[in-house]
């Protein structure tokens, strides 16, 4: 009998931004972290695929959360709030992860108990940079909760 090998690293990125995600996929896409990732575009929809509703009736538990704050419908702050007030789903680390570096979101966000809060770069190459280390940090350093 070998070891099992370690289940993919389930990341929901939440993100109105096509161009972004796109960023984000290709980033995470460069490293060897195995991992599934889904994507939602504004909150509403991410606190469906959470709570498993309409079109995400099958939708699986994320090991992890990569938020932006500013969306359409529901922003990520409302998220934070909705996600940290639920006792099944509060314990799903948040990294927000957004183009704000304003004090009143950073504060604001760990105030609502975001596990991490990451400013977006404008260059390309530190974008990139910084979604590897995200990855690095949750795919291989960070010991995640268990599914349930």
């Amino acid at each position: 009998m070998g070891v099992a090998a370690p289940s993919p690293v389930r990341i929901l990125v939440v993100d109105d931004d096509p161009g972004d995600v796109l960023m984000i996929e290709e980033a995470l896409g460069d490293s060897d972290v195995e991992k599934v990732i889904d994507v939602v575009s504004d909150g509403q929809e991410a606190m469906e695929f959470l709570r498993r509703e309409g079109r995400h009736a099958e939708a699986h538990r994320p090991d992890v959360i990569l938020l932006d704050l500013n969306m359409p419908r529901m922003d990520g702050r409302q998220v934070l709030g909705e996600v940290k007030r639920d006792d099944d789903l509060r314990s799903i680390p948040i990294v927000v992860l957004t183009t704000s570096n304003a004090d009143i979101d950073i504060v604001g966000s760990y105030t609502l108990q975001a596990n991490a809060y990451v400013t977006k770069p404008i260059d390309l190459d530190d974008f990139n940079d910084v979604v590897h280390r995200i990855d690095e940090f949750f795919g291989r350093v960070v010991v995640l909760p268990k599914r349930s």
